[in-house]
């Protein structure tokens, strides 16, 4: 439905996206993950076609997406990281006004309000002022103006930063309940439980770059069956760099001043590895174990925790 071919962007000095290519097939949750500054809502931008992209191409259903062809942005539905509603209008005066951007009125117009209101749960708020509204609840109306004209294509940029745990379940539902009426996903975000819970396949960034993807077995199999491991403490680096060879496939992924990071298989003894940092002069603060999992992903491909 939407691929995207070896696209880049570049902000003066500040290489945004660096040559990413992927591809979305109908009707599937498509995860893109990373963190902040990974180049994330830059490659959005560039599928809505709010910027050029200074390389590459991006097509949607067969078509190229430029700003010259503007009838594709009828395809696309888009829920920005910020509210972007009127909050003296109530639920159902917005829902108007951005239908009506697309084209709808009368009775489909109607029909389509009715529908959208109950997805995300606003039917008896659908009177009152958004400024009445909770941040949760201006969330979900944020989420039902990107769908008011039933786009092919929703985009998502982080849509639950900011709200309560309940509200990101309940948020996480709405999506889930979309992608089974027949809306393809292209959803962001730096919550890595959210990727895992939610998306058919993933795309990893970090520093506009492409780092993987696939399903989540797929890269799941860059780790293997290895465990990471996080040692902070007092240790000299040359130790640290010497211990894959007093470990049998030991893999040293980082070193940072007091942190370094390993890879070992789950089937060697980690006490083994304990002993050894001892013996070699570390002054251990903490160790912390990382199973493999998408966290455990994106440490062997970065050296660093998502958060970071």
């Amino acid at each position: 439905m939407l691929t995207v071919s070896h696209v880049s962007k570049r902000f003066k000095d500040i290489a945004a996206v660096q040559d990413v290519s992927f591809e979305i097939r109908k009707g599937e949750i498509f995860g893109l993950l990373g963190p902040n500054g990974a180049g994330k809502t830059t490659t959005l931008n560039m599928i809505c076609s709010l910027i050029k992209p200074d390389s590459g191409r991006i097509e949607l259903d067969g078509m190229e997406v430029t700003d010259k062809n503007p009838g594709l942005r009828k395809k696309l539905g888009v829920v920005p990281q910020d509210v972007a509603l009127y909050e003296e209008f109530s639920a159902v005066d917005n829902l108007k006004f951005w239908g009506g951007l697309y084209g709808l009125k009368g009775t489909p117009l109607k029909s389509r309000i009715a529908e959208v209101l109950s997805l995300v749960g606003l039917e008896e708020r659908s009177r009152d002022r958004m400024k009445t509204y909770s941040g949760g609840m201006k969330r979900r109306l944020n989420l039902a103006c990107g769908m008011i004209h039933n786009p092919g294509l929703l985009l998502l940029d982080e849509p639950t930063v900011g709200i309560d745990p309940q509200g990101r379940h309940a948020m996480l539902d709405m999506i889930r309940r979309a992608a089974k009426s027949g809306t393809t996903i292209l959803y962001t975000t730096h919550y890595l439980d959210e990727a895992e819970s939610l998306c058919d396949r993933l795309c990893i960034m970090d520093h506009g770059r492409v780092l993987a993807t696939g399903n989540q077995d797929e890269i799941k199999r860059i780790v293997g069956e290895n465990r990471i491991f996080k040692v902070t403490g007092v240790f000299e680096a040359r130790n640290a760099e010497e211990m894959p060879g007093r470990i049998p496939e030991l893999t040293l992924l980082s070193l940072r001043p007091n942190e370094v990071l390993y890879s070992l298989p789950v089937r060697q003894q980690t006490g083994k590895l304990i002993e050894t940092l001892i013996a070699s002069g570390f002054q251990i603060e903490n160790l912390s174990i990382k199973e493999p999992s998408l966290d455990s992903v994106f440490l062997k491909l970065t050296g660093k925790e998502l958060r970071d």
